[in-house]
């Protein structure tokens, strides 16, 4: 997973979210919740690459950092919560899948999921 299109469509599978574009900047895409506007996915373009922003737990923050040095503390946003994924290629498309989905489990409504694949 590389591309603004395919981030963007995987986000767009989780059930009631849509993509908005909030500081009228084609730039910086956000995907979120529709109940609560709640985002939980920041995509934008970056130093070359496309970037994306996810909320994550603390106790599972450092790991993914220290797996992937294209996940870094989040540009722009609260670092003890949210990451950076820089979409180089290198991290692995179902990690990144899992961390989208981490974020968007805790950005909405409590409820159980496992990583959607």
């Amino acid at each position: 997973m590389t591309t603004r299109k395919e981030v963007t469509d995987y986000c767009l599978t989780f059930d009631e979210v849509f993509e908005d574009y909030p500081f009228h900047d084609p730039n910086w895409c956000v995907v979120r919740h529709k109940a609560s506007k709640r985002v939980f996915a920041w995509i934008f373009d970056k130093d070359g690459n496309v970037w994306v922003n996810v909320k994550c737990d603390p106790q599972w923050r450092d790991f993914w950092r220290q797996a992937f040095s294209s996940v870094i503390p989040a540009y722009h946003l609260n670092k003890e919560h949210w990451n950076s994924i820089i979409l180089d290629g290198s991290v692995p498309k179902e990690d990144i899948k899992c961390m989208i989905s981490e974020s968007y489990d805790l950005t909405g409504i409590k409820k159980s999921r496992i990583c959607k694949k």
